[in-house]
């Protein structure tokens, strides 16, 4: 079992620390529950923090003349300028995160769905878009996972967020220690998992690893977190993890059981069909690993990229003998 650094990560305050939504009420979302226990939360509530109160008049995102204004429809109070302000002063003020978590379709810190309205007093939405505070989240930490409670019910998009937040808190705890020679080691045990989202940047990343030593620390250190945040950015094919797996297969298959074979190619065509989360097939290869004592495959990310409470779950039945 791998141990892992505590991702810092920034929350929308209302995502279970505290009752600071508009109707003065707390939302109760499962995973963000189970997910602040593995990190080190920053929560934060934008509208509370520039003086609206709870429970508080709705604000809402209006475009008129091609400009985009932050209003309060009731009271006919623009709140542009001291949310910029805000995000501008609080995102500044932050250091080293690893990830954000913001409440979906908030005004303020919403980043894909936020309802953008003609006037304050418009029934019908003119379209859809980021909020002030989670906009400019997203063009300051362009690098960084950054997702909302709703897109992750999806699971493909859950374990693409949490790998990448595990992954880039483990590459932070490298730069802190500083020697190349960890550098070169991380790369190492993330091959795997690079290999999954793009085989070409995992063979970028592995030159400037071999540069380790022979080019200054601060440069190649920060040219190796550009190169790794950017590989991670987009979620991975379906069909380049499985080939993946399949590698690792080949370290184990010669003492498994025909059955045990055909139920892990089982159980990767239903995660190909979207039937299984990828965890489930990790978990077992992992447990592989571990039966036949191979190193070399134990050692990659990929395998174990956060922690086993944060996967889903799904039922295992015993193969045939």
């Amino acid at each position: 079992m791998r141990t892992f650094v505590k991702p810092r990560a920034v929350f929308s305050k209302c995502l279970g620390f505290a009752a600071c939504r508009y109707d003065g009420a707390i939302v109760a979302d499962e995973f963000a529950s189970r997910l602040r226990a593995h990190v080190a939360a920053a929560p934060v509530c934008p509208e509370m923090e520039i003086g609206l109160g709870c429970p508080r008049d709705p604000i809402r995102v209006v475009r008129r003349g091609g400009r985009v204004r932050l209003v309060q429809p009731a009271t006919g109070r623009d709140v542009s300028g001291e949310m910029v302000a805000f995000a501008s002063r609080f995102l500044a003020s932050l250091g080293e995160v690893d990830g954000f978590l913001l409440k979906a379709r908030s005004p303020s810190c919403g980043i894909t769905d936020v309802k953008v309205y003609g006037g304050p007093g418009a029934e019908a939405p003119l379209g859809a878009g980021s909020g002030f505070f989670g906009g400019a989240v997203l063009r300051r930490f362009t690098d960084l996972p950054v997702e909302d409670e709703g897109r992750l019910n999806n699971i493909a998009l859950r374990e693409h967020f949490l790998t990448r937040l595990f992954a880039m808190a483990s590459l932070r705890g490298v730069g802190r220690r500083g020697g190349m020679r960890d550098l070169a080691a991380f790369h190492a045990a993330n091959e795997w998992l690079l290999a999954a989202y793009s085989r070409s940047r995992m063979r970028e990343l592995g030159r400037l690893a071999a540069c380790a030593g022979r080019r200054p620390s601060a440069n190649l250190s920060a040219a190796y977190r550009r190169g790794f945040a950017r590989a991670l950015a987009r979620p991975p094919r379906t069909t380049s993890i499985i080939n993946v797996l399949m590698h690792a297969l080949r370290y184990v298959s010669a003492g498994l059981k025909a059955g045990e074979k055909a139920f892990f190619l089982d159980l990767l065509e239903k995660y190909r069909a979207g039937k299984a989360p990828l965890s489930a097939a990790l978990t077992l290869v992992r447990s592989w690993g571990v039966r036949f004592e191979v190193a070399c495959l134990m050692q990659q990310t990929f395998l174990e990229p956060y922690p086993e409470a944060l996967a889903e779950t799904f039922a295992f039945r015993a193969p045939a003998r």
